[in-house]
């Protein structure tokens, strides 16, 4: 059914939401639709960051002293 709505159709479209909700809608809702997409790709980003840090962090370190790991292996 939309595979032939072609330019005219799509003009005259943006035309009849125009005139319903005028200029200053559109325009803070487009700005809106703005904040959105630019607020997604920031937590897209943030999850990707996220998972590379964890996928080349080094594994778990043993960050215990030397003198608490012999005092500690003797006790058990």
């Amino acid at each position: 059914m939309l595979n032939n709505i072609g330019l005219p159709g799509l003009l005259l479209i943006a035309v009849v939401v125009l005139v319903l909700f005028g200029r200053g809608k559109i325009s803070s809702l487009m700005g809106e639709v703005g904040k959105g997409i630019t607020a997604f790709k920031k937590g897209v980003k943030d999850g990707t960051d996220e998972i590379e840090q964890a996928n080349t962090g080094d594994e778990a370190k043993d960050v215990t002293p030397e003198t608490d790991k012999t005092s500690s292996k003797d006790k058990v």
